[in-house]
């Protein structure tokens, strides 16, 4: 199969799984994270690595880790199928391949139909299913696949450091608003804020939280006071960034407050489809340290312009 291309139209709240098989059991990622579907082939085992990590395969001009995701998942070490395949993803700037049984094809349905799981699903703080799909008669895991990366590499996530090294910071009163579905992720985002002087923080689980909390707060006094920036993911249940940043840029009250996409997605084509909505800026997950840089550029500029 050639590289999926994004399909659909900005800001519409919709979004196309890719099905999948594992053992008999159907998941889903999300198509925009998907670069390719590639028939299985030779893997160089490397030495010392996760015990979830097959080793190295190289097909071409790009050198991929392969995750064994039916071990990762169950647990169980099984023998490769001549009709395995590997989910070749793009996400957070990293190339990954993820062993499947089988790709069953694509479905395009709206956010408000994706259920966040039951947290009596979930291990810890949250398990490794990021929403429950339901397409007719058939109920599809959507994987967290950047949780799976994490705790696989967790060089790849997000550092924590890069805050530190900014230094001593004052306290800043400005209330920024969070939409973050990844209970991990926020818990995160919330501590480089904090240690950065932003302690007027307000989270929220996905972008239609933010936004009828914004829409109460329109009428009267208190938007100036509690609200300053947004920052938002772009994958969550019920609403999502684009059309979070959609609806806030066009609305003629709230087109000024300042909005970071913070997701694991942005690359050129994703970048693009920001831009188009309005976005102030666009940084992929890792970058923590550069959103704090982003956050105080654009709260001055804001400050300046009123």
């Amino acid at each position: 199969m050639a590289s999926s291309e994004i399909l659909l139209e900005s800001g519409t709240n919709e979004i196309e799984i890719m099905e999948f098989t594992i053992h008999g059991e159907l998941y889903g990622i999300n198509v925009v994270k998907v670069r390719e579907i590639m028939q299985a082939g030779p893997v160089k085992p490397i030495p010392h690595s996760h015990s979830a990590v097959e080793g190295i395969f190289k097909p071409r001009d790009i050198l991929l880790t392969v995750v064994d995701l039916p071990f990762y998942l169950t647990g169980m070490k099984t023998e490769p199928q001549p009709k395995d395949l590997f989910i070749i993803t793009n996400f957070n700037k990293v190339n990954i391949a993820f062993r499947v049984n089988t790709v069953d094809g694509i479905s395009r349905m709206s956010w408000t139909d994706i259920q966040k799981p039951d947290r009596t699903l979930s291990y810890g703080d949250e398990g490794v299913a990021t929403g429950i799909a339901k397409f007719q008669d058939r109920l599809v895991t959507i994987l967290d696949f950047e949780k799976i990366v994490a705790e696989i590499a967790p060089e790849t996530g997000i550092k924590l450091t890069e805050v530190d090294a900014l230094g001593d910071r004052d306290y800043q009163e400005e209330a920024i608003l969070l939409a973050e579905d990844s209970i991990l992720l926020s818990k995160m985002v919330e501590t480089a804020l904090v240690r950065s002087g932003y302690h007027n923080l307000k989270k929220f689980n996905n972008g239609k939280e933010l936004w009828d909390y914004l829409c109460g707060i329109k009428d009267g006094d208190r938007l100036s006071e509690e609200v300053d920036l947004i920052i938002t993911d772009i994958e969550m249940p019920q609403m999502d960034g684009h059309r979070l940043t959609k609806l806030v840029k066009e609305d003629p009250v709230f087109r000024k407050i300042p909005l970071v996409i913070f997701s694991s997605l942005i690359n050129e084509e994703m970048e693009r489809k920001g831009k188009e909505l309005g976005a102030d800026a666009q940084l992929s997950k890792p970058e923590i340290g550069h959103l704090i840089g982003i956050v105080d550029e654009l709260i001055l500029r804001n400050k300046k312009e009123n």
